[in-house]
C-alpha cells in the first residue's frame, strides 16, 4: 500500500546520516511529512506498516525522539518493541550487534537506534540485516532532528534558498548541528555559526558555512537556532564558566534585535533555560521550539514509511 501519491523517490534501505543524501530525497521526505501531518490532523490511519515490527533500541536517554518514533510507528500500524536496556541482556554484557541480531531473529524488521558511539548505526546496518534508522549516534549525526528542523523552518520561511540561518552555541559536541550543517546548505541556506572558539574551530571549512562573532552571526538572520551546552560530553572544558557562557553567547530578547524582526528561534531540546536561552525568549511568540516537537512525529512517520518501502 502506497502512503503517498505521486510516489516519492527514496532508494535507501536505511537512514544513517544526511551526508550523502540528495536534495530530491530530502524534499521528498519533507513533502511526505506534510502529508503525514495532514493525515494526523484529519484522524486518518492508513497503516502502511501493519506488516512491520519496529524495535526502539535507545542506548542513551531520550524523551522527544523516542516518544515521537513510537507514536510514528504506531500511527502507521507497526508493532512496536521498546527495548528496555536495563532489563535486557545488554546489562549482562551482550554486544550491540548480538542484541540487534536477536531482535531481527524475533521478527523485528526496522530498528531505531540511538547510541553513544559515533558510527554505531553504520555498523548495525552492515552487520545485522535490519533496516536501521539513526536516532542519534555520539557527536556524529541526528538526521531526523535535522529533517524536522528543516520542516519547521520551511513552514515558517518558505523555501530556504538564500536564507541566513544562525546556529549559536555548542557546535563541536552537537550531532544536531552536524546534521544541520549538511542539510541546510543543501536546501540553499547560508549557515552562520557562533560560539566559544573551542566549539566552532574547523567548521569554517564546511561548504556554505561561515564562522563569525555572535553579533555578525545574528545580524540580519532569518532564523536562529541555539544549542544546549552538552556537559555530559565534556563541553564544560570549552568555557570558563556557565555564567560567562550565558553572558557571551546566550540568546535573549535584546540580543535577538540583531536578527530580522520576524526571525524565529529554534532549539532541538532539551533546553537549559537561563543558560543558552532565556525562559522569556523560549516562551515568546517567535519561539518555534514547540513546533519542532510537534513536527517530530510526522517527520519520523515519513522516514519509517520511506525506509520500509511503503511510500
Amino acid at each position: 500500500m502506497s502512503v503517498a501519491s505521486p510516489p516519492h523517490t527514496w532508494p535507501r534501505r536505511h537512514l544513517l546520516n544526511i551526508d550523502g543524501m540528495t536534495r530530491a530525497e530530502v524534499e521528498a521526505c519533507l513533502d511526505l511529512a506534510v502529508e503525514m501531518r495532514e493525515w494526523r490532523e484529519r484522524g486518518e490511519r492508513p497503516e502502511p506498516l501493519r506488516n512491520e515490527t519496529v524495535g526502539l533500541a535507545f542506548y542513551e536517554a531520550s524523551t522527544r525522539t523516542r516518544v515521537s518514533f513510537e507514536l510514528a510507528a504506531r500511527a502507521l500500524g507497526a508493532i512496536v518493541i521498546d527495548l528496555s536496556l536495563a532489563g535486557s541482556s545488554v546489562a549482562k554484557g551482550e554486544s550491540l550487534i548480538d542484541t540487534l541480531r536477536t531482535l531481527r531473529r524475533t521478527g523485528v524488521t526496522i530498528c531505531v537506534l540511538r547510541h553513544a558511539s559515533s558510527g554505531a548505526p553504520h555498523l548495525a546496518a552492515r552487520e545485522t540485516g535490519l533496516r536501521i534508522v539513526n536516532a542519534g549516534d555520539g557527536t556524529h549525526a541526528h538526521p531526523t532532528q535535522a529533517l524536522l528542523d528543516a520542516l519547521t523552518l520551511r513552514d515558517a520561511l518558505g523555501a530556504l534558498d538564500g536564507r541566513k540561518v544562525a546556529i549559536v552555541g555548542d557546535i563541536a559536541h552537537s550531532r544536531v548541528a552536524r546534521s544541520n550543517l549538511h542539510l541546510l546548505p543543501m536546501l540553499g541556506a547560508q549557515v552562520w555559526l557562533a560560539g566559544p572558539p573551542a566549539f566552532v574551530r574547523g567548521f569554517d571549512d564546511w561548504p556554505g558555512v561561515h564562522v563569525a562573532t555572535i553579533e555578525e552571526t545574528l545580524d540580519g538572520a532569518d532564523a536562529v537556532m541555539t544549542l544546549r551546552l552538552q556537559l555530559e560530553r565534556d563541553a564544560g572544558a570549552g568555557v570558563p564558566s556557565l555564567r560567562e557562557y550565558t553572558w557571551r553567547w546566550g540568546l535573549t530578547s535584546e540580543r535577538m534585535l540583531l536578527a530580522r524582526p520576524d526571525a524565529p528561534v529554534l532549539h532541538p531540546g532539551p533546553t537549559n533555560e537561563g543558560v543558552e536561552i532565556t525562559a522569556e525568549l523560549a516562551a515568546s511568540g517567535r519561539s518555534l521550539i514547540g513546533r519542532q516537537v510537534e513536527n517530530g512525529v510526522p517527520v519520523r512517520m515519513a522516514v519509517l514509511a520511506l525506509v520500509a518501502g511503503a511510500a
